[in-house]
């Protein structure tokens, strides 16, 4: 990388939107420091799917989903509940969240993430061929399957509004044609999408560190430091940490806040109240693979996926309303492994690793992506929820055009913190 004179930025967050941000800034020839509570992949860019998730343009807050809400809300082991404990706290975001399931809005919020999408999946071939990352890829598509034709019927018009961004898929009607892509799954799945394009990384923790010795290579810095303070100065920011061994102070040019669900909390710093929550999601990893899994598998109505992870797999999803501070409740990850070991022939249930993360979600699952309104040094790049992963690239590239005060590729309208 050439040298730079410019000052540096500092990205607070090494998960995989701020350790893609940083290699995009670094591209575009500025100093980059990178501080983190905990240190690279350590939080949701560790545990998730591994899935770059292109083709799910639908955000949660959907036209009807309130109808649904109450019978989720209530189960404790649903694909979407609501602990008891946290029921007060979410209600502002809840109120958010209904308010985005308006026709119009959704219909917004559709168009917006499907441009993302599309950035997204540009930048990520980009970005796979600048750090010589297709090691690290896997190109087997996703099947998303349904229980017989009344569940099949229900998902058409999810698959019709694909279709119409340009996402490529096959819908199956046949167990003949189900096992022809995925053999030994359960009979009861008799109907299923076929999305061919959609990609996995091998291991999400292992992209995300990839990318970040890509970084320090090329000169960049990565520091464990709990922010405690952030504030815009004449000609700078300044960030006040503490290290474990004492407190510091970084001052850069700009400043990037990609901290995920802990980002609402520097907002606050400057004066921003965005209404950021959690989507705790559970898993379990399977160091080897007792089934032969040949791509993706979403069983859509359990809320759950199947992903291949090194050599072994991962059983995961659903959502939790939780918050950050609610101790984790496992017996979500067990059942997803039961309701495993009943729709995968010959999966070994045992010797798994359970994990919990915080998903940082936004009411209409569209993130923030912009520059601070109260402090224009600071750029915003956080509320990804399950698309992390799958948007980090197009997030890097339109905090790289940020960042250098040019026209991003994309509107950023969509992704503005005052629209709430």
């Amino acid at each position: 990388m050439a040298q730079s004179t410019q000052a540096e930025i500092i990205v607070i967050g090494a998960g995989i939107i701020g350790v893609t941000a940083a290699l995009a800034l670094q591209a575009d020839g500025h100093r980059v420091r990178i501080l983190d509570r905990k240190g690279v992949a350590a939080e949701a860019s560790r545990g998730n799917a591994g899935a770059f998730a292109f083709a799910e343009v639908e955000p949660l807050a959907a036209p009807g989903i309130m109808r649904k809400a109450p019978k989720w809300l209530l189960d404790p082991l649903g694909p979407l509940s609501l602990r008891p404990a946290y029921a007060a706290k979410i209600m502002p975001w809840m109120l958010h969240f209904w308010r985005a399931t308006a026709k119009s809005r959704f219909e917004a919020a559709v168009a917006a993430q499907s441009s993302l999408m599309g950035l997204s999946r540009a930048a990520l071939e980009r970005l796979i061929v600048k750090v010589s990352g297709e090691p690290l890829m896997r190109r087997e598509g996703q099947l998303q399957v349904y229980e017989g034709r009344a569940q099949f019927e229900a998902s058409k018009p999810a698959w019709n509004q694909r279709r119409r961004h340009g996402i490529a898929f096959d819908l199956l009607e046949s167990l003949e044609a189900i096992a022809e892509i995925q053999p030994g799954l359960s009979p009861r799945f008799t109907h299923a999408g076929f999305t061919p394009d959609w990609m996995n990384t091998v291991d999400p923790e292992a992209w995300t560190q990839h990318l970040a010795r890509a970084f320090v290579e090329a000169g960049g810095a990565i520091e464990i430091a709990e922010v405690l303070a952030v504030r815009q100065l004449e000609d700078g920011v300044e960030v006040v940490t503490d290290t474990g061994t004492g407190s510091g102070e970084h001052r850069g040019d700009q400043l990037v806040v990609a901290a995920g669900a802990w980002s609402h909390q520097i907002a606050r710093m400057l004066g921003d109240r965005i209404p950021l929550d959690t989507e705790r999601g559970y898993n379990t990893t399977f160091p080897t693979a007792s089934f032969d899994l040949r791509t993706h598998v979403t069983f859509a109505n359990h809320g759950f996926v199947v992903s291949r992870i090194g050599e072994g797999l991962r059983v995961g999803g659903a959502v939790e309303l939780g918050g950050l501070k609610l101790a984790p409740n496992y017996r979500r990850a067990e059942i997803l492994v039961r309701k495993a070991a009943d729709f995968l022939q010959g999966f070994d249930p045992s010797g798994g690793t359970q994990w919990m993360g915080f998903r940082p979600s936004l009411p209409d699952s569209l993130p923030v992506i912009a520059r601070a309104p109260k402090a224009d040094r600071v750029i915003y790049a956080f509320g990804h929820g399950h698309l992390g992963l799958t948007q980090s690239a197009g997030t890097a590239e339109l905090v790289r055009a940020l960042a250098a005060r040019r026209a991003p590729e994309i509107s950023l309208a969509p992704f503005d913190p005052r629209r709430f």
